[in-house]
């Protein structure tokens, strides 16, 4: 993840779920799989696009993914 992201950016596009939304379930509310992920914020619950490279099915494929997001703060 070496692009910085505002808190704003919208991670996943289906439902609307931002950076820091997806920041705070992880570090206020102890998420720590893209599974804790989606039931805390609905985020990846869709077409699952936005939870990994592997997932994403589109033609252009999304600049930041969900279990990056975990890997930076989750270890």
């Amino acid at each position: 993840m070496a692009k910085k992201f505002p808190h704003s950016y919208e991670v996943c596009k289906c439902k609307h779920v931002t950076l820091g939304e997806i920041i705070h379930a992880i570090k206020e509310r102890d998420a720590t799989t893209v599974e804790d992920i989606v039931q805390l914020t609905d985020a990846g619950s869709s077409c699952k696009c936005c939870q990994c490279p592997e997932k994403d099915i589109g033609s252009e494929k999304m600049e930041l993914y969900i279990t990056q997001i975990l890997n930076k703060f989750v270890g």
